[in-house]
């Protein structure tokens, strides 16, 4: 991801986030071990307490109403006052085990806290957040291990007046969920750090951007190769160190190739210099011999690569204009060679394709039907969601898990980021540096940007049949550092990103980052 030109995008609305705060008073136990009035029908409009729940503080702040996801009812929290509530249910005579709560959920945001949670189950109580959905419903899951033989199952709101929640259609199964990749790309760190760039904890003590990372609960790590980057950054040199230094931190590798020499993105895709002119099939070997060279070195050295991209944000193809989206039959021959040379350097790396799509349903289906249709091979699905550009968050759990399920593959999401705040560090005018482009209910600021990457990693999570990977955020060390521009050909042009990285202006690690500790 990178627009070197700054680009006006139409605002796509409504979304934002909950916070996390204290849990509420004890419940009575009921003799049940599945859920009772899951989908608020027992009782029709206007039931202070539901059939089968108990609440306890602003108890006229919980109440049914018409408007349900799946019936006609649903759980709403509302006051014209500020409020805390919370409705609950006590499950007795469980097996003890793994299990997880599913809910549809809508919010209007601006809570100190609104949430789902699972707890005296016999451990630590287990929370998921509300995001701001104000139309369409999302589905979110907590998991917990029960080890008492009960469980109470809640919804609660520490709230502002006028803030509200919907909840409908709640079930509690056998099972778990969690997500396996909580990453980073950090593809700037190297020139950052040769520029002079400091990273600290947040406490102010420098240290190593990479473990400050991993200590904040990042387990996977992306970067991005370039062929012959005019800066000498990104290539398969600066690759190879950098892998020594993310495996030495015990974390995974994500190879992400844009087979150029510069930025590959939805508007460009140009072919390395020494590639200009190559015949479609010089071009295929080319993308082999490449692919094959690097993942190959990457092996030798011990730091075998995890994951491999086989191009970056491919919505219009690669290598044009032979590998257009125009010509898929070519494109998907180029792919191929990608995902046989990663195959033949080590048969475990999972090769993904990664599409700018993260809202995109129509447009992501038809991507993937026809890559189908063109014997394109393939492990995993990775999608660049950014709130500001992509849709909103209901329109991203649509395509995700779309695709999770029509393809049968596992997703992930390659990138994303917010800010934290609004205005530059540097001199070059920032991607995102106005309110009019923020997602509502998500302001700029550190808890919108911790907000903002929680919701998006609990939305991965809630992907039906464990086939949510987990989440990449883009650029996390691209602080604005003198010389760590974006152009590699312009050692004077700027950072436009840095009220989006995961350190501050004042060098300092971001509560955003927590967030990589995410179950």
């Amino acid at each position: 991801m990178f627009h070197p030109r700054r680009t006006l995008r139409a605002l796509l609305l409504p979304l934002a986030a909950g916070l996390a705060l204290a849990a509420l008073p004890a419940q009575t136990a009921q003799a049940a071990s599945t859920l009772t009035n899951a989908g608020f029908e027992a009782d029709g409009t206007g039931a202070a307490v539901p059939s089968g729940w108990s609440e306890s503080g602003t108890t006229a702040a919980s109440y049914v109403e018409a408007g349900g996801h799946g019936g006609s009812y649903r759980l709403s929290h509302y006051s014209a006052s500020a409020y805390k509530v919370e409705t609950y249910q006590t499950l007795t005579g469980l097996t003890n085990g793994n299990y997880k709560l599913t809910a549809w959920v809508r919010s209007g945001g601006g809570q100190n806290s609104a949430y789902l949670a699972l707890k005296n189950c016999g451990g630590t109580e287990q929370r998921t957040d509300l995001p701001v959905s104000t139309s369409g419903w999302i589905h979110l899951v907590v998991p917990v291990a029960v080890t008492n033989s009960q469980c109470t199952v809640s919804v609660s709101s520490d709230a502002n007046a006028g803030n509200w929640i919907n909840v409908d259609d709640l079930t509690f199964t056998s099972g778990t969920t969690g997500l396996s990749v909580k990453g980073s790309d950090i593809s700037s760190l190297a020139k950052s750090e040769a520029y002079g760039g400091v990273y600290r904890t947040s406490s102010g003590t420098a240290g190593d951007a990479l473990a400050i990372l991993r200590s904040a609960g990042m387990n996977y790590a992306r970067l991005k190769v370039w062929v012959d980057p005019a800066d000498g950054y990104n290539n398969k040199a600066r690759v190879l160190a950098m892998a020594k230094r993310i495996k030495a931190q015990g974390m995974k590798l994500l190879v992400d190739f844009h087979y150029s020499d510069t930025w590959a993105d939805p508007g460009t895709q140009t072919k390395p210099a020494a590639w200009a002119g190559h015949t479609y099939s010089q071009l295929k070997t080319d993308v082999y011999n490449h692919t094959y060279d690097v993942l190959n070195a990457l092996k030798a050295q011990g730091t075998t690569a995890d994951m491999v991209q086989i191009g970056n944000e491919i919505n219009g193809g690669m290598l044009w204009s032979e590998g257009s989206t125009d010509n898929f039959a070519q494109l998907a021959g180029l792919l191929n060679s990608g995902y046989d040379a990663a195959k033949a350097v080590s048969s475990s790396t999972v090769v993904a394709l990664h599409l700018a799509k993260g809202g995109d349903l129509t447009g992501t289906r038809w991507w993937f039907d026809t890559a189908l249709a063109n014997g394109v091979k393939f492990d995993a699905i990775g999608l660049s969601y950014y709130g500001y550009w992509h849709g909103s968050l209901y329109d991203f759990q649509t395509t995700l898990d779309d695709a999770a399920s029509r393809y049968g593959k596992p997703v992930f999401v390659a990138e994303t980021a917010y800010p934290f705040r609004l205005d530059s560090d540097d001199a070059l005018v920032n991607q995102i540096d106005t309110t009019a482009e923020l997602v509502s209910g998500y302001p700029a600021t550190t808890t919108g940007q911790s907000n903002w990457l929680r919701d998006v990693m609990n939305i991965v999570e809630a992907v039906p049949n464990g086939r949510g990977l987990g989440v990449f955020y883009w650029e996390a060390t691209w602080t604005a550092v003198t010389g760590n521009g974006w152009d590699p050909t312009d050692p004077s042009s700027g950072n436009g990103w840095e009220n989006q990285a995961l350190f501050g202006f004042d060098d300092k690690a971001l509560p955003a980052m927590a967030q990589f500790a995410h179950r």
